[in-house]
């Protein structure tokens, strides 16, 4: 067995001041843990100021603050809903390119995990009024670069509203619900590529490009909506899935000038494709749109000229497994542009020309850039994000366009994420660690060096400081030939003579992670309620797992779920021979994907874990949506086996242990079908199982009273499953000292 240390952490030290037990309540009632932070941040096209959304909970009443960045002061307040009839209070805020305008977003409501309808003002940075967008509730609302209209959809159409005139132009007029979408996406592109608004404008303000969909021929999927009426009602919404009909793909480009709708061709027949990005360059006229073959191995980014209505392929991306979809594609004044590739195995930068001709690539390494955050034209210099410094941790640094000068701009280990000034001058640096909540610093974006603290989370750390905490471990195990990375959470006054029962956590999804050096808030303090009662608490990335490199990444196509599994397995197998851990009690748990691994573990390693938790877990991924699943797994026609062989619903014959099942009935995403398919086929094997329904909570499971609900549904679970030697060496204390006493 080989275990390798590499870092301790989740609080430094543990004083005689630590007095306090975390309870569920602290957590998901109180609000004891709540962390500070800044909201909807945004760097003024000065450089020298940023605007934050605040709340004052007083008035309660949201304002746009404007800061300087050199002193961190608040200069003005640039609006405050106190002073506005119209609205109360506003969620959001986008500035037009000259910031003399702002969309305020008030009553928004969600539809999906990113999409929303709301109602949306224009506010006059000069006059100080608010303008209505429409009357109805709309999506996406976009101010032209010139700032003189909006495009906006209303009911799957697309709208452009003049601001000086007030006049509405509806650009299209086919759109209807659950048949064609104009320019926002359907479920499946939102929910795994990423994005809502599916139009864009120029930069000569004259033509938006858009994407229609045409879900006629998509299967409908329905969802009971209990509320609080007599009779429930359906929600009806088109998904894909795994193998059945995606929505006809089309781009189109309309003139403002000509009013006229062009459609876009390709020089190439695809039979069967996605366009998960398009993005207007530097030129009005030339569009950029990328192209995915249905098994996502090919993306093609395309050149599509207005003028000419003429297409020119200038870089093919390709993979035996396959290529991710980004938002890193940049171009530079010249239309050369940046793009981000795995091609040699770890996510690196590149440089093309604007034909398509490799000029550079900027990154090298065998490690990973997990983030691009823009380049600086007057320095030559782009900033990123990676995980040069260890696979847990997260850095910013800065390079040469030419690939040379590259400086680690952040010193502090753990992970750090930046938010850059517009001209590159000054960068917000949000920090944490398993030992550091979150704190916001004022950094010099050529050094790095910092200029000021902005926001820290000290209140936080004291008050944590009151309360039993025990350290995070960071380690290595070697498992299946592999080092996988592990951490570790033991009880604070954990006794190496004793035997513990073990509880683990995952997700393993496809270039996921959770063993990493940050912040994790609500579920960190849960697992230290759970040491508290004298349970270890480990948590291991097995392959499949991302930042390690696209091997590494990609070994698990076409067989989701069988390495995975194999790795949690063994995983725990290894643990159970260290002699604190008592082999009897191993329990795992699990939401999402981390249901289907958990679900999977339990069934497939009956003879390892005694308890499994699974929280709205995929039960089949015949189950689950086109996008995402034929990724990994190409589609069930195809792969059968690869479907069937991993999938927990084909394993219940193999339960011993206890289970735990919780779906939300109203989750939108994994349906509450993969749940009910799974309870059906463990009663018809006469597998007993203990298990929850949320009415109409989403894959999410949150709203009111639910998530304390729900974790103390799961931790009685625990204690009833791996706690009964706690309890009965518990039971004995107290009559034992009832005896003496």
């Amino acid at each position: 067995m080989k275990f390798s240390l590499f870092v301790c952490l989740f609080v430094t030290a543990i004083s005689t001041a630590q007095t306090k037990n975390i309870t569920l309540e602290d957590i998901w009632k109180d609000g004891t843990f709540r962390t500070e932070r800044m909201d909807v941040l945004h760097s003024m096209a000065n450089g020298q100021q940023y605007s934050v959304l605040n709340f004052d909970r007083e008035s309660r009443s949201t304002s746009i603050d404007i800061y300087d960045y050199k002193t961190l002061r608040k200069v003005s307040t640039l609006v405050n809903s106190e002073g506005l009839e119209e609205i109360p209070y506003f969620t959001d805020y986008t500035f037009s390119q000259d910031e003399q305008q702002v969309i305020l977003a008030t009553n928004e409501k969600a539809i999906y995990r990113r999409s929303a309808l709301g109602n949306y003002y224009v506010y006059s940075v000069k006059r100080g009024d608010l303008d209505l967008i429409s009357e109805d509730k709309i999506q996406e609302p976009t101010f032209s670069p010139d700032g003189k209209q909006v495009a906006f959809a209303k009911e799957n159409n697309l709208y452009v509203k003049d601001l000086s005139s007030g006049k509405v132009t509806q650009i299209t007029s086919d759109g209807e619900k659950n048949k064609v979408i104009n320019g926002i996406t359907d479920w499946v592109y939102e929910e795994e590529f990423s994005f809502v608004r599916a139009f864009d404008w120029n930069a000569d303000s004259n033509k938006i490009a858009f994407i229609r969909f045409d879900e006629t021929n998509v299967p409908e999927f329905s969802m009971d909506v209990y509320g609080s009426e007599l009779y429930q009602t359906q929600q009806v919404f088109k998904y894909p899935k795994a193998g059945e009909a995606n929505s006809l793909v089309t781009l189109h480009i309309y003139n403002l000038n000509s009013g006229k709708i062009q459609d876009v061709q390709v020089d190439k027949d695809y039979e069967d494709f996605y366009i998960p990005r398009i993005k207007w360059t530097n030129n009005p006229d030339v569009l950029s749109a990328q192209y995915m073959n249905r098994h996502q191995n090919e993306l093609d980014l395309w050149m599509i000229n207005a003028k000419t209505n003429t297409s020119n392929l200038v870089l093919e991306e390709k993979d035996k497994a396959y290529v991710d979809v980004t938002d890193n594609l940049t171009f530079l004044k010249d239309n050369s542009f940046v793009w981000t590739s795995e091609k040699d195995g770890f996510n690196h930068i590149y440089h093309y020309d604007k034909k398509g001709s490799l000029i550079s690539q900027v990154t090298k390494g065998n490690w990973e850039v997990t983030n691009y955050y823009g380049y600086d034209n007057k320095t030559n210099t782009i900033f990123y994000q990676s995980v040069e410094n260890g696979s847990i941790n997260r850095d910013v640094y800065s390079v040469k366009l030419n690939g040379r000068n590259k400086k680690r701009l952040t010193k502090s280990e753990g992970t750090n994420n930046a938010a850059f000034s517009s001209d590159f001058s000054f960068f917000i640096n949000t920090f944490s660690s398993a030992t550091t909540p979150p704190e916001y610093t004022l950094n010099s974006a050529a050094s790095g060096n910092l200029i000021k603290s902005i926001k820290d989370n000290d209140k936080l750390a004291k008050n944590l400081s009151e309360f039993k905490t025990s350290k995070k471990v960071f380690s290595t195990i070697n498992v299946n030939g592999n080092d996988l990375n592990m951490w570790m959470i033991k009880p604070a006054n954990f006794d190496a003579s004793k035997s513990y029962p073990l509880f683990m956590y995952q997700y393993s999804g496809p270039g996921s992670q959770q063993v990493a050096n940050r912040w994790n808030g609500a579920n960190d303090y849960w697992y230290q309620h759970l040491a508290q009662q004298g349970y270890i608490i480990a948590c291991i990335d097995g392959r499949g797992t991302g930042l390690k490199g696209a091997d590494f990444k990609k070994v698990t196509q076409n067989e989701l779920g069988k390495y995975e599994v194999e790795d949690q397995i063994a995983a725990a197998k290894q643990l159970g021979e260290l002699p604190y851990i008592d082999a009897t009690r191993i329990g795992i748990w699990g939401w999402s994907y981390g249901g289907f691994m958990s679900s999977n573990c339990l069934f497939k390693g009956n003879d390892v874990f005694k308890m499994a938790i699974a929280v709205a877990p995929v039960s089949s991924w015949r189950f689950y949506d086109t996008i995402y699943t034929e990724r990994y797994m190409t589609t069930p026609q195809e792969n059968a086996s690869g479907y069937d062989e991993n999938s927990p619903i084909n394993h219940v014959d193999k339960l011993k242990g206890d289970f735990l099942l919780v779906h939300g009935s109203g989750d939108d995403n994994v349906h509450l079908q993969n749940t009910m398919r799974l309870a059906e086929a463990l009663i018809q094997a006469d597998k007993q199982f203990d298990w929850a329904i949320y009415p109409d909570k989403n894959h999410g499971i949150y709203g009111g009273n639910t998530r304390l609900h729900l974790y103390k549904k799961m931790t009685n679970f625990i204690n009833e499953t791996l706690g009964d030697k706690i309890q009965k060496e518990e039971e004995t204390k107290v009559n034992q000292f009832k005896i003496k006493g």
